[in-house]
Order: C-alpha cells, then structure tokens, then sequence
C-alpha cells in the first residue's frame, strides 16, 4: 500500500487525492478519536482519595478476589448480580477507600518499615507453617496462589497493612475503659429479673361476629398488599449428580476389600482406651518407698497420698495411647494387667509407677459392615469422572441449541418442571422441591424467558440447568379471590385489639395495687412467676417482645407485650432486678472485648476523618468500567 500512496504522489492529481485521504481521515480521528479521548478522561479511575487515585484495574482485581474468596467459602459460583445484591462492590471500594486515606497519612506521616521486618513478620505468620511449626514455602506459594498473588505484591501489600497497623495502634493500642461503661455493660449482660405473668388467649376475646359485607370489603381494601399475588415462574431443572450414575452394585469386592484395608486403621478400628492413674514422684527415695509399699499390697490411691499427690494429680481418665505425652509412661500404661501397679519407670520428671482400673479393647467394624457403605463411595468417586464427561456432552448439546427436555432424554437423566415464587412455595403455599433450591430459586429468578443461563455447580460435584419456560406477572387479587384468607385476617385483627384493649386495662389495675393472680383469675387466666430471667433467656411461655418488655420496664410496674401467636398477649409485673458483681476473671476479659471495640471505633472515627479531609470522589463511569457495562 505504501509503494502505491508513492506511485500516486508522483502526479500532481495522485498528490491532490491523498491530500483529500488523508484530510479526511483527520477529520475522522477529530470528530471520533479525540471525543472518544476525551470521554475516557478519568474513566481508567474508580474514586479519588485526595492525590491518590483508585484505578479500574485495581478495583476490579480486588473485586474478583473477593467474589472469588467467597465462591470458594459457599462452594458454588456467585454471579455478578448476586454479588451487587449483596453490596459487595461498595463494601470493596470502601476498603479501598479507607486504605487509600491512611496510606496517605502513612506518607505524610513518613512512616517506613524495613525489609527484614516484613520478611520477619511473614515467616513468622502461622498461616504459612507446616506441622513441624516452621515456614513451609509450598503452604506460602499455595495460599498467594488462591489468593491471587504474586510473591511480589503480596510482600507489598503486607507491607501496606503493617504500616497502616502503625497508626491503627499509634491510635487506640490502648484506650482504656471507663468504669461507667464497663458496669453498663456488665449490667446489660448479667441483669436478672423476676416477673409474675398471665398469658390472655384468643378465647379470653370472646364470640367473634363474621364481618359484614361493607366491614370485610373496607378491610381488604386496607390492605390489599397484604393479599397480593407475587410473581410465579415456571422453570425447567435438569439435575445431573454422581448419586444419579453411581452404580454401587458394580463395584468388585477386590476393589472394596482393598478400600478396607487401606482405611482399616484410621476410619474401622477405634483404639483401646484405658483408665489410667500415674503417680509421679521426682524423689529416688521417696520413690523407692513407694514401690516397697505398692509391692507389699498397699492401695495405689493411699501410697500417691502420702507421696504428697492429690486424687487430680494422678488421675489421667480414659485415655488412648497416644494420650499420653510420655512415650514411656504409656508404654507401661498399655502393657500394664488391670488393677494391678506397675513400674517405676523412667519418666520425664521422674519415677512414675501407672494404675490401670479399666480396659476398653480395641474395636474393629468388620468387613461385611463397612462394604456396602464403601462401595457407594467407590461408586460415586468413580461416578465424578462420568459427570464431567457428560457435563461436557451436556454443554455441546446445549450450545447447538437443542431444549432441556431433549437434552434430558437422550441422556436418560430426570427433568422437573416446577412452577414457585421467590420463596420457593408454589400456589397452594407449599415449599416446591427443586434440586439445588437456595442456589437455582434465585437463578430462576434473576433470568428470563429464553435465556441461556449457565450450569450451577452443585457441592457433591453434579451440575444443574435451568430454563425459564413462563412468567406470570405478580398482581393484585380481588377480594372473592382471598375472601377466605381475609375474614381470618379479620377477625385476627379484632381478636388482638380486644386483647390488647384488656391487656392495658389489666395493667392499670396491677398498677394500682392488685395482685396479678386476682386480675388473670378474673380474666380467665393462670398467673405464673419466673425467677432469674436474663436477656438471653429462652422460656417457651415468655415471648421474644415480652422478654424486651420485662427489661423496659421498672421494678414493682406493669407492663403487656405481644404474645408468642398474634392473638395472644402477655401481661406481667417485674418483682425483682439484681445484677451479680463481676468477677475478676470476667472483668479482665469484659475490659479486653471493649477496648478492641472501642479502638475499632477509635480508627472508624479517624479514618472517616481523614477521608474527609483529603476529600473522596467515585467515578461512576468508571465504576461501572470495572464492573461491567449493566452494573448500576
């Protein structure tokens, strides 16, 4: 091409006709080009943290490491949907966000840390030891692998964060606690009370009349949200699990005996257990003395008294060999005859002379218990390699456009067709079994008509599919539609607004001096009284909201709260409140917990201190960039 623009500019007309090409193709990057430019200004940025920018690339990494830390943590894909939803996006750019302020105070602050103290830090981090409690470098490279880092950027970012933990600590690495709070809090967590209470029922209401016409129709058009119908799907689910082809029957018995033995130790055998007592005594002759004594018949129990040993300093328990820390002490333990002393033997901290009062044998489940489970493991390990083979078939079909129910038949697998709401419930309001229902529910949901939605991996290694066959719009019902569900509406409402009419009456008698037992006598009721309730406390007669109430209302008053059923309502009088001291021990921990509190509090202020200071703005566009051109 370029040897003919030379031809051509070797004529004045040729030269004439690339001036006007090369004119246009000017225009074209002016008009097109630079706009394009110029609308992409700040698009490569997701949020400004004063100087420090946020960019798209950065955001949509940590983004993606989340949505798949948390894929790996449910053990199923999380769609982008789902993952807005939940705010995922937000609670990342304001991580981002944060860290970005205090990095910027970092810098102004002229913090630094060296090299040896990061490296320090890392090897000493116990996530990355292995069992001999030492640095394991394929534990390391296995976590930042998961992670979705480098050794490089990983060493950055905890660089980071150890240098941002220098100001979180510089700020609240110890607040203190105010004495006022702490009793608050205790007061909170350990205040007791005692109330007497009656319980009015449904009957204590009285003969309901049906609602009239007129009263029936002004009910329902009250509250006709109440009764409207929500949106219905029918979906088409195609289940493939390694249950559904396992063939447990076809497993050979050499193959499950092989199985047997190879696990016969560790999952079939249960060790022998037994009860043992030690007697430790660092003395050579003390110990002689006691060895003399238990070889002339004296009781184990009165030589290790003597010896200055309490019962809990000999007593080990029902123990397993390796129990036993000292490798020669459960030596003697385990060759020992019941009931009969043994030793001394060398121990760690001296002479040890073991009592064995008990044996438990070791267990063995036989052969013919365990193979039936066994085959069915085998069976379904092996069943696991045949679903990817027919996932991958499945995904061929599918791509060639063919519908679920063909798929399902030329592949002998079973197709549900179910029709539900966002529940899960179908027409007549109960649960509709789908496979995989927490997962696929939602997916139905968030898809549409004609649609071709991904397969959802299932925790047992299977997939399923979907198809979205018919929508029905949620609408608003008439009332000879519901006329049933709103007279019991109804007339549950007016049973609770009798109920609630003689439960504030009867609080003002306790009020004014009558017993609780005369006022639910009188009103058809038991009276009842329960000692030491806390907030915390789970008692089958005393509702959620009546257990608020108990503690919302003063010593000697009287008070009513809803009962467990909506047609019930609880009356009740605090006798007593008491709170028990704090212990020391209580104390100290209490005091620990809320400085950690308050220091998070502490860094929280500060951090949203600095934001402003330095001055935040999100770039929705980019924002979006990073996301995906739907997201909002």
């Amino acid at each position: 091409m370029m040897q003919g623009f030379r031809k051509a500019g070797q004529t004045w007309l040729g030269r004439a006709v690339i001036a006007v090409l090369f004119g246009f193709l000017i225009l074209s990057f002016a008009i097109w080009g630079i706009g394009d430019m110029i609308r992409n200004v700040g698009g490569q940025t997701v949020a400004k943290v004063g100087s420090s920018e946020i960019g798209v690339l950065a955001f949509r990494e940590a983004y993606q490491n989340e949505l798949q830390g948390i894929s790996r943590r449910i053990r199923r894909a999380i769609s982008s949907d789902e993952a807005r939803a939940l705010g995922l996006d937000r609670r990342v750019l304001d991580k981002m966000i944060s860290d970005a302020a205090l990095d910027a105070r970092v810098k102004q602050f002229g913090l630094a840390i060296s090299d040896d103290t990061i490296a320090k830090a890392i090897l000493d981090d116990p996530n990355f030891k292995g069992p001999d409690g030492r640095f394991n470098r394929v534990a390391f490279d296995e976590i930042l692998r998961n992670a979705g880092y480098s050794e490089q950027s990983f060493v950055k970012a905890q660089r980071n964060v150890y240098l941002r933990g220098q100001i979180a600590e510089g700020l609240a690495g110890a607040p203190g606690v105010p004495s006022a709070m702490l009793d608050a809090v205790n007061r909170f967590r350990a205040e007791k009370r005692d109330v007497a209470y009656f319980l009015l029922e449904a009957r204590a209401a009285g003969e309901i009349a049906a609602p009239t016409d007129t009263e029936l129709a002004a009910f329902f058009d009250q509250r006709k949200a109440e009764f409207r119908a929500p949106e219905y799907r029918k979906a088409s689910v195609l289940m493939l699990a390694p249950s559904q082809i396992a063939q447990p029957d076809k497993v050979a018995e050499a193959d499950i005996r092989a199985a047997y033995e190879r696990l016969k130790a560790t999952r079939y055998t249960t060790p022998e257990r037994r009860a043992v007592k030690q007697m430790v005594i660092a003395d050579a002759e003390k110990a002689k003395a006691a060895g003399e004594a238990l070889a002339a018949g004296r009781a184990f129990d009165d030589v290790a008294a003597e010896a200055g040993l309490k019962p809990s300093d000999t007593d080990l328990g029902i123990v397993q060999r390796q129990d036993i820390a000292d490798a020669a002490v459960a030596d003697a333990a385990f060759k020992a005859e019941a009931g009969k002393a043994a030793g001394p033997v060398d121990g760690r901290f001296g002479k040890v002379f073991v009592l064995v009062t008990s044996i438990e044998p070791a267990k063995v489940v036989p052969f013919e218990e365990a193979g039936p489970a066994l085959a069915g493991e085998i069976a379904r390990s092996r069943a696991i390699e045949k679903v990817r083979d027919l996932h991958d078939a499945i995904e061929d079909q599918r791509a060639s456009a063919k519908a679920l129910a063909d798929i399902a038949k030329e592949n002998g697998l079973p197709l549900v067709t179910v029709e539900l709401d966002r529940t899960g419930r179908g027409k007549d309001g109960a649960i509709v079994i789908v496979p995989e229902a927490p997962s696929v529910v939602p997916a139905i949901f968030a898809s549409d008509i004609g649609v071709d939605n991904e397969g959802i991996a299932t925790r047992e290694g299977g997939w399923v599919w979907f198809s979205v066959d018919g929508i029905e719009a949620a609408r608003e019902r008439m009332l000879a539609e519901v006329k049933a569900a709103a007279e019991t509406a109804w007339r549950s409402e007016r049973i609770a607004d009798i109920l609630s009419s003689k439960a504030s009456e009867a609080v003002k008698r306790i009020d004014g001096g009558e017993a609780v037992e005369k006022v639910a006598a009188e009103l058809g009721a038991s009276a009842a009284t329960a000692a030491g309730i806390e907030r915390s406390s789970r008692n089958e007669a005393i509702s959620p909201a009546a257990l608020s109430q108990i503690f919302l209302t003063p010593v000697d008053k009287a008070a009513s709260a809803l009962g467990a059923a909506p047609d019930q309502r609880l009356v009740l009088k605090v006798l007593k409140a008491e709170v028990a001291p704090l212990a020391e021990d209580a104390a100290k921990a209490l005091t620990r917990d809320l400085e950690l509190a308050i220091g998070d509090d502490i860094v929280s202020a500060y951090i949203a201190e600095t934001k402003r200071e330095l001055g935040v703005s999100i770039n929705a566009a980019g924002l979006r960039l990073a996301l995906g051109s739907g997201a909002e």
